[in-house]
C-alpha cells in the first residue's frame, strides 16, 4: 500500500472497524444494521470508504450475505486487537476517574503466581489501596516477549537466556522436586534425594513443552543421552498431581508449590528432593528499565523487593 502511515491512520476511522467487525460477526450487511441501530446503506457506504482506503476488497457480496476476502480476514484480526485496546484502555482511565491512582501490568509464570505471589501482592494491595494490579500467568518465555514488547510494565519468572535486553533483579529461590505416588517404588526406596537422570525409566507427567521446567529436564536428560518419557502434558500443578495420584507417571514440580498443597491429593502423594544444580533456580522481576517504570510499578517492584528472599539466595 503506498499511502503514507498517517495519512492511512486519518482516513480509517474506529467507528468503520467496529462496523466491519459487526458485519464480519454476523455474516450479513442487513443483521449488522440492525444490530447497531443504523441504516443498511450507511455501513455498505462505510466499507466502500474503507476498501477505497485499503485499495482492497474485504468482503465478498452476494445474495445471502458476505464472506471475508483475505484481505479481510487479516483486517478483521487487526481490528478486533484494536477495539480490544481501546475497550481496555476505557476501563483503565475510568478507574482513574474512580480513585484509582495507578495501573501495574505484571505477567508472571506459574512458579511466582502459585508459590508467591498471592502473600506478597495481597500485602501490598492493603497498603497500597489505589493502586491497580493486572496479573496473567503465562510461560516465561512468553512473559519476558511480553515486557519487551510492552505488552507488561512487570514480569516475574525464569528469566535464563531470553533476557539479554531486559533488565533483571532477583525476587524469589525456586527448588523443584521430583513428586511420585506415596506407593511408587522410588518412594518405598525411602531415598530424601535424587538425581533426575535416575529417574529416566519412569513415565513423566510434564508440563507444556515450552515451560521452564520442561526445557531444564530435557536439556538434563539429552545431556545424559536419554530421553524423557513424557506421557502427558498438562497446564497446571494440580492437575499434575491429580494424573500422578492416578499412577499416570511421575512429576517435577516446585516444592514449595507441593507443599502448599499438603492436604487431598497432595497428602497421598511423596516429594524427593532433586540433588541437580539446576533444580535450584531463581525466579526473577524483569523489566526494560526498572527506573523509567511509572511510579505505581517501581512502588511495586520494592514491596517484591523487600520480601525476596534473603542475600545467601539472591546470591545463588
Amino acid at each position: 500500500m503506498a499511502l503514507p502511515d498517517r495519512n492511512f491512520v486519518r482516513r480509517v476511522d474506529l467507528t468503520s472497524l467496529q462496523l466491519f467487525v459487526a458485519v464480519c460477526e454476523l455474516g450479513s450487511i442487513g443483521r449488522a444494521a440492525e444490530r447497531e441501530f443504523i441504516a443498511a446503506s450507511a455501513i455498505s457506504k462505510r466499507l466502500s470508504d474503507l476498501e477505497a482506503a485499503l485499495h482492497t476488497p474485504l468482503l465478498y457480496r452476494h445474495t445471502r450475505g458476505v464472506d471475508l476476502t483475505p484481505a479481510g480476514e487479516s483486517l478483521l484480526h487487526h481490528a478486533r486487537t484494536v477495539l480490544y485496546s481501546l475497550e481496555k484502555m476505557q476501563g483503565e482511565l475510568s478507574e482513574y476517574a474512580d480513585g484509582v491512582r495507578g495501573h501495574v501490568r505484571v505477567h508472571a509464570n506459574i512458579s511466582a503466581i502459585v508459590q508467591y505471589l498471592p502473600e506478597d501482592l495481597g500485602v501490598f494491595t492493603r497498603e497500597h489501596e489505589a493502586i491497580k494490579i493486572d496479573l496473567e500467568e503465562h510461560l516465561s518465555s512468553e512473559v519476558l516477549r511480553a515486557v519487551q514488547e510492552g505488552a507488561a510494565d512487570l514480569g516475574i519468572c525464569h528469566a535464563g537466556q531470553g533476557s539479554h535486553e531486559l533488565q533483571t533483579l532477583p525476587y524469589r529461590q525456586d527448588r523443584l522436586a521430583l513428586v511420585v505416588p506415596a506407593g511408587h517404588a522410588l518412594a518405598r526406596k525411602g531415598t530424601a534425594a535424587i538425581d533426575f537422570v535416575s529417574t529416566l525409566d519412569f513415565d513423566h507427567v510434564g508440563l507444556h513443552t515450552n515451560s521452564s521446567i520442561y526445557v531444564a529436564m530435557h536439556q538434563a536428560a539429552t545431556e545424559a543421552g536419554r530421553a524423557v518419557k513424557l506421557r502427558i502434558h498438562v497446564t497446571g500443578l494440580d492437575a499434575m498431581c491429580r494424573m500422578i495420584e492416578n499412577g499416570l507417571g511421575i512429576g517435577v514440580m516446585p516444592l514449595r508449590a507441593f507443599e502448599l498443597m499438603k492436604g487431598g491429593i497432595a497428602s497421598r502423594l511423596k516429594s524427593i528432593a532433586l540433588k541437580d544444580a539446576w533444580a535450584t533456580r531463581q525466579i526473577q522481576l524483569v523489566a526494560r528499565d526498572f527506573s523509567t517504570l511509572p511510579v505505581a510499578a517501581r512502588t511495586l517492584v520494592s514491596h517484591l523487593r523487600a520480601n525476596a528472599d534473603g542475600p545467601q539466595a539472591l546470591a545463588a
